[in-house]
């Protein structure tokens, strides 16, 4: 008998900050700073009390244009039970994030890089044992999430997280900026700033003073925050200046060149492509500000040819405008016009050979589709502009305009439009080429020199050394030298700024260099798309999941690592062992006869099995099956045949069904006979018609095709954070025969709540509804990417391979199912893989190469029915139940019918597959259903979205496949989702 579940817990620890944490040192100017009203600092959901923040301490270093700044945060637990903690926060584009630690044991541990998806495994599967884990994973752009568990009830957490930054100009000075309304809601605030140079605080920190401390100065803070923003200027040096540091064995550089030189307006060319993301994400950008840089653009251009191109989900074709002697008005109201929804594919269109340059005004948050801009050609620029400021992805787009020639010119707010005007418009002094003797893998921190400086890094081969720069100003090329002395300066900044302004290179293409960048960021520790922090409490945790700990545990590591190497071959043969006797016992039950007449309603429990006929069996030589136990007693279902409830008679069950008569497909039956064998009979898939009762699906339904999406539009707002409302309003607009439409509407799914699997999950089975598997494929490549510990991750992409064309590639994915030994949350699902695995390949005997596969699993067993469930939120316990023509109900706790029907392991942790599968069927109805038990976590839909595959003639030419979406909401809750007849 199944146990209910006790309802989750998740807490969010949502910092929010108008400058997020951006703001610990960003490029913001006091007379910019404004402040609305102080938000909380956490929001709670699923605590009875909010969490409180005890403490925080600030510390930070600035030498030169370089500051670090560590953030302490302590939280503590008012209430009586144990709670997950999510801190989600932005960073500034000259942010990055140095390290984090957790209190274990009441000792502060440092974090340690490992790759992104590894660390999300070993988080969640740590802390389903309720043991210490902390993990700091980047999500898009600029944007972080730290997540920590647990914090105890009544007690607390301690957290430090570090970052580095380069400092701005601000005027003949350095500005460092450390927001601290964050700390405003804090018991107690203490911390301390050491400088290089003696600091001027400016603002409500002017009471603060500087002390000599060393060589240096110290700030010290006490008692309350000295305002939401503390603010210092600091004399910057004139001169070039260099500083070396040791890190892993190698030597590095970084090099602060003062560079000035003359500015001149640029040459714009005669035809524009206006590349303008439309997506969902766009809404609420400072749109007028983009307009008010449009118009001084098209003013300093004159007379020119724009093309038009949005991008959102899918590109619309381009529209050519012409702008003469600045006035660009069509243009502005076509653009005023324009309406964001829908996610991101930055391609889907070609570069046109007269266009000299393109303006891609985006947030660079490309989440759909290929995700990669199409080549540009050798003499055409890129200019980016974004207004989402840290919400962006400003890397992204920094390392695309700089790829080809152009510059991102990014502003949050008004007052910086004039700057952004003159980078958009003027060229400005740029680093071309950096390299020198005794120097390698230069790499600069941007190409153009904001603030009338540049920085460069890389790694020094010899000592002393010569960097050579090439630049280029408004009166030509010229180059510089600077030598670095083997007496520089040493410095913590080279190695880690280095890493990252290499791996920002990368960002044009972050999915070629996927490797690199992880390569990067595992050697330098930071956090980037690839690699994450993570806190473990146990030597053995790093040790089981080959994760490198800090210097304190290594000793313990290596040794458990040893003893663990010489079990992990025999493991995997032992794993491959189990699953191939798995699949042996599905193919002894496909060759076993069952009888298809009604059963003696006398018989009950095991009874009914001694009936099934062994003989073709054992005349193949395969053991009888084992007869099953009889079927555990359950307060929710009869299990004997006497007291099945007999399925409805006539059409009233197929009351609102949809109907698909399957003529391709053809079922043997065993009781009929004729000449030349089996008589062969069709059968046919019905749907139940999923319609949500909500007030604005009543609304759409009522709508006629044109106006629906304008009323879509209108109640958007309402339910703007809901992936139900997407879900319901792509069905409504499927049925009304606008798929576009629909399409797009679904695609905001992956624009919701960034690199949220679950989401994206759903939005990958609603896609192969859909008839799009090749978005589907790209959607759950996305997946498999974040959660390569759950066999569903590669599950799923096989399938949608398959529906794509691509036999081979899902072959490979589902045997990777099979190879791999799972969490024991997903037992059983080896087996279900493996009946695809072998459909796909009988349906491409030319196209599929199994020689990678054990020979003990290349068995194909065609199936007369087949129907499979499987849901979007882990920890959930869904039932697929399916009542034959006898009554009898094929479930959890009758896995065996009569006829032979067969329902594969109860998941009960996981997201399913479960499997009702049956070689042979008799004529009549199969009822289909499933129910929703309960789970263990917070719902990602406000309820658990459902995937039904109901397919006729499995494994054989005729296969015929129906699938369908919809959502449970409440433990208990069971729906019909269709139904089989055969005829």
């Amino acid at each position: 008998m199944k146990l209910p579940f006790a309802p989750a817990v998740l807490v969010g620890l949502l910092l929010s900050l108008p400058l997020g944490l951006a703001g610990l040192a960003g490029a913001q100017t006091p007379g910019h700073l404004t402040a609305p009203p102080l938000p909380p600092l956490l929001r709670v959901a699923g605590a009875e009390t909010p969490i409180e923040l005890e403490s925080a301490r600030v510390d930070g270093e600035i030498v030169g244009g370089l500051a670090r700044t560590s953030i302490e945060l302590v939280f503590r637990n008012p209430n009586a039970r144990v709670l997950e903690g999510e801190l989600q926060f932005p960073l500034q584009p000259d942010q990055q994030v140095a390290g984090f630690a957790l209190d274990i044991g009441g000792a502060m541990r440092d974090a340690v890089p490992v790759p992104k998806a590894q660390g999300r495994q070993v988080f969640e599967a740590i802390e389903r044992r309720g043991i210490d884990p902390g993990l700091l994973e980047q999500t898009a752009g600029n944007q972080f999430k730290l997540r920590v568990y647990p914090i105890p009830a009544g007690g607390t957490r301690r957290v430090r997280l570090d970052l580095v930054e380069s400092l701005r100009r601000d005027g003949e000075a350095w500005q460092y900026q450390l927001p601290l309304r964050f700390a405003d809601g804090a018991g107690r605030f203490e911390g301390e700033l050491r400088t290089a140079q003696k600091p001027e605080p400016l603002g409500l920190a002017r009471a603060l003073k500087a002390e000599r401390h060393g060589r240096g100065y110290r700030l010290a803070l006490s008692a309350r925050p000295p305002g939401e923003v503390l603010s210092l200027r600091l004399p910057r040096a004139e001169r070039a200046e260099s500083y070396v540091q040791d890190f892993a064995g190698e030597r590095y550089f970084l090099a602060e060149v003062p560079l000035s030189g003359a500015s001149a307006p640029r040459r714009l060319p005669q035809t524009v492509g206006l590349l303008w993301d439309s997506s969902a994400s766009r809404r609420k950008r400072d749109h007028p500000g983009e307009l008010n840089l449009l118009d001084r653009y098209f003013r300093a251009a004159g007379t020119v040819q724009v093309r038009l191109i949005r991008l959102r989900d899918r590109t619309e074709p381009a529209q050519t405008f012409q702008v003469r002697g600045g006035d660009w008005s069509a243009l502005r109201r076509e653009l005023d016009d324009t309406v964001y929804d829908g996610a991101t594919d930055p391609g889907g269109w070609n570069a046109e050979a007269e266009i000299g340059e393109y303006l891609l005004v985006s947030d660079g948050l490309f989440n759909y589709g290929d995700q990669r801009l199409p080549e540009l050609g050798p003499q055409q620029r890129l200019y980016a502009l974004n207004s989402a400021g840290a919400n962006g992805d400003n890397d992204r787009l920094r390392a695309l305009a700089q790829a080809h020639g152009g510059r991102l010119v990014a502003w949050s707010r008004a007052g910086e439009l004039e700057r952004a005007a003159r980078e958009l418009l003027e060229q400005a002094p740029q680093l071309l080429s950096a390299s020198g003797a005794g120097i390698a893998d230069a790499a600069a921190e941007l190409a153009f020199a904001d603030g009338g400086l540049l920085r460069i890094a890389g790694r020094l081969r010899d000592a002393p050394a010569t960097l050579r720069l090439r630049v280029r100003d408004a009166d030509g090329e010229r180059e510089l030298s600077l030598p670095i002395a083997a007496d520089a300066p040493a410095s913590a900044f080279p190695a880690t700024l280095w890493a990252q302004y290499s791996i920002r290179a990368l960002q044009a293409d972050p999915e070629r260099h996927r490797a690199e960048i992880a390569r990067l960021g595992r050697s330098h520790g930071l956090v980037t798309a690839e690699t994450s922090l993570i806190v473990l409490e146990e030597a053995a945790d790093y040790a089981r999941y080959r994760i490198e700990p800090p210097a304190p545990l290594r000793e313990e590591y290596r040794r458990l690592l040893s003893a663990q190497e010489e079990a992990v071959a025999g493991e995997r043969r032992i794993h491959l062992d189990l699953v191939a006797g798995s699949y042996q016992q599905r193919i002894d039950w496909w060759q076993r006869d069952f009888p298809k007449g009604k059963p003696p309603a006398a018989l009950g429990g095991n009874e009914r099995y001694r009936l099934a006929e062994a003989a073709p069996a054992a005349a193949a030589g395969i053991a009888p099956m084992p007869a099953l136990p009889a079927p555990s007693d359950s307060a929710r279902e009869p299990t004997t045949l006497d007291s099945v409830e007999m399925p409805a008679e006539a059409a009233a069950a197929d009351a609102g069904m949809d109907r698909i008569v399957v003529t391709a497909s053809r079922i043997a039956h065993d009781d009929q006979a004729g000449p030349s064998g089996p008589v062969q009979r069709p059968a046919r898939i019905a749907l139940q018609a999923w319609e949500p009762d909500s007030p604005y699906a009543r609304r759409l339904r009522k709508a006629d095709a044109g106006s629906a999406y304008a009323i879509y539009l209108d109640e958007r707002d309402s339910y703007a954070g809901s992936t139900a409302f997407y879900l319901d309003v792509a069905d409504v607009l499927f049925e009304k025969g606008r798929p576009e439409l629909a399409l797009r509407v679904l695609s905001n799914l992956a624009e919701l709540d960034l690199e949220n699997r679950h989401v994206l999950r759903v939005l990958g089975y609603r896609l192969m509804q859909a008839g799009q598997p090749a978005l589907a494929a790209q959607v759950l490549e996305r997946v498999l990417a974040m959660a390569e510990e759950e066999p569903q991750s590669f599950r799923d992409l096989g399938l949608a391979y398959a529906a794509a064309g691509r036999p081979q590639e899902a072959v490979d994915r589902l045997y990777e199912v099979a190879l791999r030994a799972w969490d024991g949350r997903f037992d059983g699902i080896e087996e279900i893989a493996l009946a695809e695995l072998n459909a796909i390949a009988a349906a491409h005997p030319d196209r599929v190469d199994l020689s990678r596969v054990d020979p003990r699993l290349r068995r194909n067993l065609p199936l007369a029915l087949r129907a499979v469930l499987s849901w979007d939120s882990d920890n959930s316990d869904m039932d697929l139940w399916v009542t034959d023509p006898n009554g009898e109900k094929c479930y959890y706790g009758n896995p065996l019918t009569y006829q032979g029907g067969r329902i594969t392991d109860d998941f009960t942790g996981g997201y399913g597959p479960e499997e009702f599968a049956l070689r042979r069927a008799k004529p009549g109805k199969y009822k289909v259903e499933a129910q929703f038990f309960g789970d263990r976590q917070q719902l990602v839909t406000g309820a658990t979205t459902l995937n039904l595959r109901l397919s006729t003639g499995f494994g054989g030419p005729g296969q015929q496949d129906r699938q369908v979406t919809l959502r449970l909401k409440d433990a208990k809750e069971q729906i019909l989702v269709g139904e089989f007849e055969v005829r």
